[in-house]
């Protein structure tokens, strides 16, 4: 188990689908995350590519930074808090 991967907890399908949709419409996209020392902090990036790799997952930015998916505070002012646990997607 890598230290990425500790404490990874999967997000919702539906936040998951919206960053999926944004990576392959290519567009702009206003994301907000919690750093490694837990800072948030945001970026005006297109998202590249959402994917999962030793069982986490993330998302890599035109700015050449990859976020883990669980760090995401919000993107375009959709918050990850508000779509719940009802439908979690897993690996």
């Amino acid at each position: 188990m890598t230290t990425e991967q500790i404490g990874y907890h999967p997000i919702n399908c539906e936040f998951h689908d919206l960053l999926e949709d944004l990576a392959t419409l290519r567009r702009s996209a206003k994301i907000g995350f919690r750093d490694e020392s837990g800072l948030t902090q945001h970026r005006d990036a297109v998202i590249t590519d959402v994917f999962a790799r030793d069982g986490a997952e993330y998302l890599s930015l035109t700015t050449g930074e990859t976020l883990r998916l669980d760090r995401i505070v919000e993107v375009n002012g959709a918050r990850l808090a508000d779509y719940g646990e009802s439908s979690i997607c897993t690996l």
